[in-house]
């Protein structure tokens, strides 16, 4: 009765749930009690052993569970769940050590707190990874196809080493700051065994890979058949390359439309663009450092084509988060 008095108070008890004791809840099998789990949401009197059961019985039904404790007899219980929770300054030893995470405040709000910032931490691993592996299918893509056809090569390893160091490190490191969606805790928990590119993520590393490869290749061709020096096809490739891989990193700041969430709200990626932009610029148009890398001069036209293809992922990605074809990963 006491149990049920304070549970209704703090509203953990309602009108369609049951609370039992202790001695009901040993009286009960397993199977019955994954059946009537779900409807329990008081549990007054239980021994280490009971706790255990409950955790089973919510772990059977394929539920993640988090379990909070401060005393030796949470231990057990704590150490069976997916993640244990011991208070840190009432809870003991024993319960510390049996736990994945400390509340160093006992503050059940931080919980909460520590769940968002973990989330956001994770969406933002995962749209590094995701940047980083899709670019790079697509300058392997890029050098592989040209090869089988052609014989020759549109990217040189000096080429390949800038667009990884600049193109990619600076906005990566940016996009890993990305601010913790909003709705994010309206999310579903993951399952234990979900990997990183579920949810389309995979399809979605791949498809961006071969655009890359589509566009840089095109560009060379552009390049080369133009001007009858395959010189200028690379550099039209390692420019539309350098320059698409910098722009797609505004696309993958959320499967939500970049007009949404705000083109300049990451300050970091912006000044990481900035940075790697004028890095690009002193590679392509100062004489001197273009010779060192083995590039050419283009003429105005060949520059406002590159250009223009560095920016046809946007649209592109705009269209199928409208469209439903990107949605969430989780």
């Amino acid at each position: 009765l006491t149990a049920s008095a304070i549970a209704k108070e703090l509203g953990i008890l309602l009108k369609e749930d049951e609370a039992i004791t202790g001695s009901e809840l040993e009286a009960m099998s397993e199977d019955q009690l994954i059946k009537r789990v779900k409807n329990i949401s008081v549990y007054a009197r239980v021994s280490p052993s009971d706790k255990i059961r409950i955790v089973r019985a919510w772990q059977h039904l394929g539920e993640v569970v988090a379990m909070t404790g401060d005393g030796v007899n949470d231990a057990p219980a704590l150490k069976a769940a997916d993640i244990g929770c011991a208070m840190g300054i009432t809870g003991t030893d024993v319960a510390k050590s049996a736990a994945d995470i400390v509340l160093t405040d006992d503050n059940f709000a931080t919980i909460v707190e520590a769940v968002r910032e973990g989330r956001g931490i994770y969406d933002n691993i995962k749209k590094v990874v995701a940047f980083l592996i899709g670019t790079n299918i697509g300058e392997v893509l890029t050098v592989l196809f040209a090869i089988l056809v052609w014989r020759e090569t549109p990217l040189l390893s000096i080429h390949l080493l800038w667009i990884n160091m600049v193109t990619d490190s600076m906005p990566a490191v940016a996009l890993g700051m990305e601010k913790i969606e909003s709705d994010i805790m309206s999310r579903k928990p993951k399952s234990k065994g979900q990997g990183i590119f579920s949810g389309g993520l995979g399809f979605q590393v791949l498809a961006q890979g071969f655009l890359f490869a589509i566009l840089a290749l095109v560009g060379f061709v552009i390049g080369w058949k133009l001007t009858g020096d395959i010189v200028a096809g690379r550099t039209m490739a390692f420019f539309i390359l350098a320059m698409s891989k910098i722009i797609h990193s505004f696309n993958m700041r959320s499967t939500k439309s970049l007009f949404t969430i705000g083109i300049f709200s990451n300050k970091s990626l912006c000044k990481a663009i900035a940075l790697s932009l004028m890095l690009i610029v002193v590679v392509v148009f100062v004489p001197p450092i273009t010779l060192a890398f083995q590039l050419t001069s283009l003429s105005l036209e060949m520059y406002l084509i590159a250009f223009l293809f560095s920016f046809i992922s946007i649209p592109i990605f705009e269209i199928s988060k409208k469209s439903g074809i990107i949605r969430s990963w989780s």
